[in-house]
């Protein structure tokens, strides 16, 4: 599984997680085939999942005008992924985490996805 794919399911996973109130292995059972369990997927969900409390307070910081529970869960999903990536992962360069969290915003969630998820990994990539 290359990265890309890797990146839309840990997504989608850690959406339903997330909007659900599911248990997070019972979440990657029901959706993963025994064959697509993907070492650096399952790193990313729950790298994601073990640091959340960093990962938002980090989100958070860079919000205008928002906060971490105001955002879409699309979004929010995203920006803890690529956010994730930033500061636990030193084997990815920020510019494709910024552009893969980008694409997954524009793929599930509505027409400013992108532009917000952007915006604030942007802000968090100066830091």
């Amino acid at each position: 599984m290359n990265r890309r794919t890797a990146r839309e399911k840990a997504m989608q996973i850690l959406f339903q997680h997330d909007f659900n109130d599911i248990d997070l292995e019972e979440a990657i059972e029901e959706f993963l085939e025994p064959e697509e369990h993907d070492e650096y997927l399952i790193q990313l969900i729950h790298g994601v999942k073990e640091h959340i409390q960093e990962i938002d307070a980090m989100i958070n910081e860079y919000l205008v005008n928002w906060t971490i529970e105001r955002i879409a869960s699309v979004e929010k999903t995203v920006l803890r992924i690529a956010t994730y990536e930033f500061n636990y992962l030193d084997d990815i360069p920020t510019s494709v985490s910024i552009n893969e969290a980008i694409e997954l915003a524009k793929k599930f969630g509505d027409e400013k996805s992108g532009k917000f998820v952007n915006g604030v990994l942007s802000k968090i990539q100066k830091k």
